[in-house]
């Protein structure tokens, strides 16, 4: 694969996500000026810097993005985004209407047109030749929880126009055997499923997790339950679309034992939608334990973050390492950002020693 500077992105749903990653990245153009990289795992990886990410391509289905500039549809209704950067630069692209599927809950439909999703007039475009058209190298996946069959249709997009896939959301293809395959024999890197945020509920409930394994403390029962009022709560108020996200979170924290917990001692999961914390996350864990002597503690924890910046910390990361791949004709999953950077990647390690796989990689390591 030819490569050149400029790193070209696509991101299908021009959300909160995909608002956060654009806005940071025109905010460490900036940066680089003032030499202070603040929030960045790697500011320099592999020679990549976040200047030389180029968004090139945009697809969404909501009437108020449709037809936009991405500077416009970043910050149109219902988006909500904590502002990195006020300006982002770009307004030669224009986001295109991708096929609806099942990227919208029902539920989405009836509610208050301020946080309701509006659907577009137009007509689907050609997904495969817009990527081949912009050259985009790859592909953001920024779809709604439980968007199974149009995630599977953008992954499909991705093999035909030879586009590498990170996919932020949990539906199982690059953990799937079958499609992590196909990537593979088409040479083309992966990275997934469900992205990490930098410092969330996920990653402190998975390190909490491994110190208590780690001390020797028998981890008896825990639960996450999370607030928010980003339209991806509001989405997630359907129950029905929640199964792959509740096994990715739950998963991600089992595998942090020796022993896994039984089923009915573990709850890790949204819980309801509070319109005024918009994008701001609400976490609150409990963990209860045996010491010494069997003498019983627990561990209460409350996280405030926002939601969409904390993703775009790791995804501006996998970015680069998918580039990194690209251009080493490395296909199929990226087993060491997947691990480091998504809840549930085809091999789970300890965070640790995922990056520990992730700065090896960046040196040059072939993926195992």
């Amino acid at each position: 694969m030819e490569q050149g500077r400029q790193i070209k992105i696509a991101v299908v749903g021009v959300g909160n996500c995909a608002a956060s990653l654009l806005q940071g990245i025109a905010y460490y153009r900036q940066d680089a000026l003032r030499d202070n990289h603040l929030g960045l795992l790697h500011y320099d990886l592999g020679g990549y810097t976040p200047r030389d990410i180029e968004l090139v391509a945009a697809f969404d289905i909501d009437k108020r993005k449709v037809g936009q500039t991405i500077d416009q549809a970043i910050a149109a209704p219902p988006n909500c985004v904590y502002p990195i950067q006020k300006s982002i630069g770009k307004k030669n692209v224009i986001v295109k209407m991708g096929p609806v599927l099942d990227g919208v809950s029902a539920h989405m439909r009836q509610q208050p047109e301020h946080r309701t999703f509006l659907p577009s007039d137009e007509s689907p475009v050609d997904v495969v030749s817009e990527l081949i058209k912009s050259e985009a190298e790859i592909l953001l996946n920024y779809l709604p929880v439980g968007s199974e069959q149009a995630a599977r249709f953008y992954a499909e997009c991705c093999l035909s126009a030879g586009v590498s896939l990170i996919n932020c959301i949990p539906v199982f293809i690059v953990s799937d055997p079958e499609w992590a395959r196909r990537f593979e024999k088409k040479g083309i890197p992966c990275v997934g499923d469900d992205v990490k945020s930098q410092i969330g509920a996920t990653i402190i409930h998975r390190t909490l997790t491994k110190l208590f394994n780690d001390r020797g403390i028998k981890l008896d029962r825990t639960y996450q339950l999370n607030t928010g009022g980003n339209t991806d709560f509001l989405n997630m108020l359907d129950r029905n679309r929640l199964e792959s996200k509740k096994i990715s979170k739950t998963e991600a924290v089992q595998s942090q034992l020796d022993q896994p917990m039984d089923s009915e001692n573990i709850h890790i999961g949204p819980s309801d939608y509070v319109p005024w914390q918009k994008d701001n996350k609400v976490c609150f864990i409990r963990m209860e334990g045996r010491m010494f002597g069997g003498v019983p503690m627990d561990l209460e924890l409350r996280l405030s973050v926002q939601d969409s910046p904390n993703s775009a910390g790791v995804t501006i990361d996998a970015i680069r390492c998918c580039r990194l791949a690209r251009d080493r004709n490395t296909g199929g999953p990226l087993t060491s950002m997947s691990a480091f950077g998504m809840k549930h990647p085809p091999i789970q390690y300890s965070d640790s020693e995922a990056r520990d796989l992730v700065n090896q990689f960046i040196r040059g390591v072939i993926e195992r």
